[in-house]
């Protein structure tokens, strides 16, 4: 492994004031990324397992941003800095170079960079008790743990956000406008299912990254959360759901489909939770999903090795139940990353099926450009494994502008209503729009349940 510096044993409260400082020093770099498991504050999860508690890497001594040619530039990147650690984020929209039908035309708020791998200055890997470092030794000073001197974090008294904020979202008479075009081309037969996403956009908004990030986790910690600085646009991201995980050479894919709310009551969380897992349409909508997995990874996998692992599994977070299912394949160790990604992307369970179709569907009805949302965000180790998510339960800022989007979304099939999904994204939205302040009003929403 390449810039190995120091390895060094750490105890649970050190760990999480190593946390707290690296996010308070986030904006110090134009490159940053923590890929936090939040293990502090979730409970074991079988199935989920995530091989680290936090990976940061901080700034860049080798970077590319790419619109064009993305595949082999990124392997070109992945095969010259083998044995390093590997950041990446890659845009919803790269669709449009694996097939060439498809295109972006919608209004782009915040202009996040299509896609991005770099090399971190500072690579630090928290592993249960373990703390591994690489590349430069020139950031450690920074921080208690590496100086061995005592935390003096002053508290930061600045807001979340400013608070002369104003907030666009599209009305429900637009999206039972866009729902029914969509519901008539699942009449039709052009689609099973797609996914829709509206944006929520605020404008004029002056972000304390730090504080926000530490309340989304605080308040909805999930496995698969990122805060992730490229320059002047940032993703506060606490997305409970994996895109693509790689183990030697093994391949997982575990695509959300089907929520439930999580209650104080423990008789009403245990009714919630049994609703969901008996739920025929939320188990149709996941078995759609993870049949167009099974299609995305036999492309690239040895011959019958794609297995569906598990399948409808009733995941606990601590506002929602989650219906997850697990997907595996092996792969032949000389396929490249680009031809992995090139067969799975963007992930079905953002997409819907058939996907082609569906995509094209989501860019006719929708009315923003995803960019980074729907995308992923992840490492390459130097072992040549990886692990992505799925940017969903994100807030995405463009601090140039002074803009951020809060985008949510659900499945529509046969089975759906208008007004229950249009209450669903609100009600999905509201999480993190409240953690800048903004309380939706609606009175369909109970807003208790989140």
């Amino acid at each position: 492994m390449k810039n190995f510096i120091l390895r060094k044993q750490i105890n649970q409260e050190q760990k999480l004031i190593l946390k707290k400082e690296l996010v308070s020093n986030s904006e110090q770099h134009d490159y940053f990324i923590l890929l936090d498991s939040c293990s502090d504050a979730l409970p074991p999860q079988n199935g989920l397992e995530i091989k680290y508690d936090f990976i940061a890497g901080l700034g860049a001594s080798k970077y590319f941003d790419t619109k064009n040619n993305f595949f082999q530039s990124a392997d070109s990147f992945v095969d010259e800095n083998k044995g390093s650690w590997i950041f990446a984020h890659i845009n919803y929209d790269l669709k449009n170079a694996i097939e060439p039908i498809l295109k972006s035309e919608n209004n782009d708020e915040i202009e996040f960079p299509d896609s991005t791998l770099f090399c971190a200055e500072t690579t630090i890997v928290i592993i249960d008790d373990t703390c591994l470092v690489y590349g430069s030794e020139n950031h450690l000073n920074k921080f208690s743990f590496f100086s061995d001197s005592k935390s003096e974090q002053s508290v930061n008294e600045k807001a979340e956000v400013s608070v002369n904020i104003s907030l666009d979202f599209i009305s429900k008479e637009k999206y039972k406008t866009e729902f029914n075009e969509i519901a008539n081309h699942i009449l039709h037969g052009d689609i099973y299912e797609t996914n829709f996403c509206i944006p929520f956009v605020l404008k004029n908004a002056n972000i304390n990254v730090a504080n926000l990030f530490e309340r989304m986790t605080d308040k909805s910690p999930a496995p698969f959360s990122t805060l992730y600085k490229n320059k002047s646009h940032w993703l506060l991201c606490s997305s409970p759901e994996r895109y693509l995980c790689k183990q030697n050479n093994k391949l997982f894919s575990q695509p959300i489909k089907g929520t439930s709310p999580r209650f104080a009551d423990p008789l009403l969380d245990a009714q919630s939770k049994q609703q969901l897992a008996s739920s025929e349409k939320e188990k149709a909508e996941n078995v759609m999903i993870v049949d167009l997995v099974r299609n995305d990874l036999s492309k690239i996998a040895e011959r019958n090795s794609v297995k569906v692992e598990e399948l409808f599994g009733i995941y606990e977070f601590p506002q929602v139940f989650q219906m997850i299912s697990t997907i595996s394949a092996r792969i032949n160790s000389e396929v490249k990353f680009s031809e992995i990604i090139k067969a799975t992307f963007p992930m079905g369970s953002m997409t819907g099926a058939p996907k082609i179709s569906a995509m094209q569907i989501i860019e006719k009805t929708e009315q923003f450009k995803r960019g980074i949302f729907s995308g992923t965000v992840g490492y390459i180790s130097p072992d040549g494994d990886f692990d992505f998510n799925v940017v969903i339960r994100s807030i995405i800022f463009n601090a140039s502008t002074k803009t951020v989007l809060v985008p949510a979304g659900s499945a529509i099939t046969s089975g759906s209503y208008a007004e229950q999904e249009y209450n669903e994204c609100i009600l999905k939205a509201s999480a993190n729009l409240k953690h800048l302040g903004v309380i939706l009003e609606h009175e369909s929403v109970d807003l208790t349940k989140q």
